[in-house]
């Protein structure tokens, strides 16, 4: 997929568009730069998980789970389901999963780089 290439001749509304995209790319991207939302992204690309398995996966307390879990929510990357006192979380779509794969390549394969 080649990147696009700005000219002289672009539009108002092509450029518009360019930065409407950049936003939402910039978003998306402060969204998963925590390293503890980055692993929870990394737990949820296996399944759903409810928060109680979250915490013990992470081994971190529920209120930092949640005020993440929150921010990924606003974010729109993952989904929530309620089962009776239980949340359980889902990612959104397949962009999540997409960029932990660029990521995993980038930098926990065997030869990150080669």
């Amino acid at each position: 997929m080649a990147l696009p290439v700005f000219t002289d001749t672009i539009t108002d509304t092509e450029m518009d568009r360019i930065v409407d995209n950049a936003t939402n790319a910039s978003n998306f991207l402060k969204a998963v730069s925590h390293e503890g939302r980055m692993l929870i992204l990394c737990h949820l690309v296996t399944g759903e998980k409810s928060v109680t398995e979250l915490e013990e996966l992470l081994s971190a307390r529920q209120a930092a789970v949640s005020q993440q879990l929150s921010r990924l929510r606003l974010e729109g990357l993952v989904v929530p389901r309620r089962e009776g006192k239980a949340i359980y979380y889902r990612l959104a779509d397949d962009k999540p999963r997409r960029i932990l794969e660029l990521v995993y390549d980038l930098f926990c394969a065997e030869n990150p780089g080669a």
